[in-house]
């Protein structure tokens, strides 16, 4: 091992396999070669960064050289790619694709796109920026790296000028201290809160540390006081133990003190009593050895059944595993008491990645598989504590206006959306948009990440295509809503037109007819008729034509049936019956006439269709064309039946079977 590479690499480069080395220094070098002459804000090279990053992914949450590899890959792409251009070179990550594995490439890209998220902090909607953080995160080492991140620049945020140290501040405060919180990486958390406390609170902070400090002595006290009796207990039941004293980080007191108005000395349960029980033993012997370490407790002191927590029989989602309760001492003070083994204890400290190098464990890679497994279902689950956040479901995507702010859509959501989106009033007149700088129709599907910027136009009008493509509620109510308004206004002009035509032709329509006239065009209801008018889709002429058309044939109907009545007697009508004609065999009288169509014969279902020029048309009613007639003109069909006549033959026939029959009685 080469002696002049930094301490922080080499402690790593010990831990790894021969390929796992080969796999960290050629990304070393390449972040190395990258940063060259890039300096941080205190003068020091920039590579000491990434270095200090990748040993906290390694030593402090327990990821291995995969993603110590994408994290130093990360930075040297990130500095590169802003070159890349102007230095006519191929970016960095294009290189890397051809020489390490995919995954430490799916990694580098997730971090490479979290880095590239602008916060704007006058509107900033932290549950958003955080859904969209997790979203790049395909690879939940991605979150685990961009945490190790956010803690080493925390650590060194007092190189930071003003400015952008605020900047940090709250974006850790917002975003990055939740998401230690649900990954349960609880002691990276609380590091965090302090930091924060210390740079924007910093003489409350300096006042609890200091006492803190002063009380001391007395911590000191109570924790010999309280275990005292318990240790003949302890002993001899054989359990190995160490006693932790672990006292409130200096931000939960600080909370706690503005959220109930108290001062430092009335924060009963400032610190906890934390017994570490020493077993290598399975879950089922380490779980037994706590619930007794918890019998020999409250033995001694008064508990408080309403404070127990067992987070052993069902530990957290993050991996946590403790029992905890609260017990009153002889003199009547609160105290919080942890149990739980090394085990526990160290993954707890850790965080979950920790089963990964915790005594070498048997199956720690399967352990680390399963931990990252129950990371990624963090990060897609909702929770209602505190810290937690909702979950970005693969149905959401989000996406940024030009000026930083972050908006929510459905997956599948297309430029006309996020137009809707922003404004009704802008979605209404979106023509396109320039997403990421290139133009883009108003179908243009987004993604994640995209920056939008809207064109619109007041000549523009919604049409009912538009409602093919958008996906968002609130895109497709509205432009239902302004098309049943432009449909209505435009039916309404058709209506004044047609009433004033009617007026001047001295003709009437009634609402059969209109109804008539709107299903024979294929129109869905009376107000498209009425607006196809008032656009000029549909001639008004053409309502004049039919009314001419239905009066002359009621015209030649109603002289039919006065011929009829008058010719009553006369072959072929037999008269009139209800209304309705009865006619003869013979279909070749005036005004009637069988129709080619069908060729109806005697005795077939039969009905009358007055035409135009050619009288009184019988069909069969099983004719082709019986639908349309009666459809389309249900004025112009008669009823006609065929009139019952006695065959002379058949009549002669039974009278000379009467006359047989009367001479055989005879007989």
């Amino acid at each position: 091992m080469k002696t002049s590479l930094p301490r922080k690499l080499q402690e790593m480069l010990s831990d790894f396999s021969d390929s796992e080395r080969t796999l960290v220094l050629a990304a070393y070098e390449a972040a190395d070669e990258a940063l060259q002459g890039k300096m941080r804000s205190n003068s020091h090279p920039f590579i000491e960064h990434p270095l200090a990053v990748a040993h906290i992914v390694w030593k402090e949450i327990g990821l291995r050289a995969d993603a110590v590899t994408a994290t130093l890959l990360h930075e040297a792409n990130r500095f590169q790619v802003s070159r890349a251009s102007e230095l006519n070179k191929t970016p960095l990550l294009e290189s890397f694709r051809a020489e390490y594995p995919a995954d430490i490439i799916e990694i580098v890209e997730g971090l490479n796109n979290i880095s590239n998220i602008q916060l704007q902090e006058a509107n900033l909607d932290e549950e958003r920026y955080r859904k969209l953080i997790i979203s790049y995160s395909t690879d939940p080492r991605v979150i685990l790296i961009k945490l190790a991140d956010r803690l080493e620049v925390m650590r060194s945020i007092s190189i930071l000028p003003p400015g952008k140290r605020t900047k940090k501040l709250m974006e850790t405060m917002m975003l990055y201290i939740p998401l230690a919180h649900q990954l349960g990486l609880y002691r990276i958390k609380s590091e965090l809160e302090d930091i924060f406390l210390k740079f924007t609170e910093p003489e409350r902070y300096k006042e609890i540390v200091r006492k803190i400090k002063e009380t001391e002595p007395q911590r000191e006290s109570l924790v010999r006081s309280f275990i005292n009796p318990l240790k003949d207990k302890l002993d001899r039941e054989g359990i190995r133990y160490t006693l932790k004293a672990r006292t409130k980080s200096p931000y939960s007191i600080w909370k706690k003190m503005q959220a109930q108005q108290i001062s430092f000395d009335k924060v009963y349960d400032l610190f906890a009593m934390r017994f570490i029980i020493d077993c290598d033993g399975n879950h089922a012997a380490e779980e037994a050895l706590c619930w007794k370490v918890y019998s020999l407790v409250t033995e001694e002191y008064e508990p408080d059944t309403r404070r127990l927590r067992d987070w052993i029989s069902k530990p957290r989602d993050n991996g946590y595993e403790s029992l905890h309760t609260t017990v009153r001492t002889k003199e009547g003070l609160p105290v919080e008491v942890q149990i739980r083994t090394t085990r526990m204890d160290y993954i707890a400290e850790q965080g979950g990645a920790a089963h990964w190098s915790y005594k070498g464990i048997k199956g720690g890679k399967d352990h680390l598989t399963h931990w990252l497994n129950q990371v990624r279902n963090l990060m897609q689950s909702s929770e209602e504590e505190k810290y937690e956040h909702a979950s970005i479901a693969l149905e959401e995507l989000l996406v940024y206006t030009p000026t930083g702010d972050l908006r929510q859509l459905h997956a599948g959501s297309t430029v006309l959306d996020f137009a809707f989106e922003i404004h009704s009033n802008l979605g209404l007149r979106c023509t396109g948009a320039r997403v990421n700088g290139k133009m883009c129709s108003i179908r243009e599907k987004l993604h994640t990440g995209d920056v939008v910027e809207i064109i619109s136009s007041k000549n523009q009008k919604p049409t009912a295509d538009w409602l093919n493509f958008v996906v968002s509620s609130k895109a497709r109510s509205k432009i239902k809503q302004k098309l049943k308004e432009e449909e209505n206004a435009r039916a309404a002009v058709g209506k004044e037109l047609l009433a004033r035509r009617l007026k001047n032709w001295k003709l009437v329509i009634t609402d059969a007819d209109l109804a008539i006239l709107a299903k024979r065009n294929k129109f869905g209801n009376l107000n498209e008729f009425f607006g196809a008018i008032g656009n000029g889709q549909y001639d008004v002429a053409l309502v004049k034509e039919y009314l001419q058309h239905k009066l002359e044939a009621e015209q030649a109907a109603e002289a039919a049936r006065s011929a009829g009545a008058e010719h009553a007697e006369k072959a072929p009508f037999a008269g009139v019956d209800s209304g309705d004609f009865v006619i003869d065999r013979k279909l070749n009288g005036v005004d009637l006439k069988p129709a080619k169509c069908c060729t109806p014969a005697w005795g077939d279902p039969i009905f009358g269709f007055v035409t135009i020029r050619d009288g009184i048309k019988i069909h069969r009613e099983d004719c082709p064309n019986a639908a349309r007639l009666r459809g389309n003109y249900p004025y112009r069909v008669i009823e006609v039946r065929w009139r019952e006549r006695k065959d002379p033959k058949d009549s002669k026939t039974k009278d000379g079977e009467k006359g047989d029959t009367h001479k055989r009685r005879q007989g």
